[in-house]
């Protein structure tokens, strides 16, 4: 869980999330799944939270049914795809999820 200061805190990489979105045409609910995934495991180095913000989109879109490649998420997050891969499973895992064993 996060506190509504943490929201405001990293306002600017929620809004990054929402940009992302929108371009691979995802809807609210994987923004907000998304937005939620990322408050929940906030890094402290500026560095962290763009791949953790681009792990969170990749596994809200998983968790929402709405998939995209990793690719396609690391490009819209500016992020390399090796990051969304190592990340997005220790993402998922910390919120409870069980990741898929494609």
């Amino acid at each position: 869980m996060y506190r509504a200061s943490d929201r405001v805190a990293n306002e600017t990489w929620i809004d990054r999330i929402e940009t992302a979105c929108d371009r691979l045409d995802l809807g609210d609910s994987v923004a907000t799944t998304a937005a939620d995934l990322f408050l929940s495991n906030v890094p402290e180095s500026d560095r962290s939270k763009r791949t953790i913000a681009a792990a969170s989109l990749y596994a809200a879109a998983l968790i929402r049914g709405d998939e995209r490649s990793q690719s396609a998420v690391a490009d819209a997050m500016d992020v390399t795809r090796l990051s969304v891969h190592n990340h997005w499973k220790s993402v998922m895992d910390e919120a409870g999820f069980r990741p898929p064993t494609w």
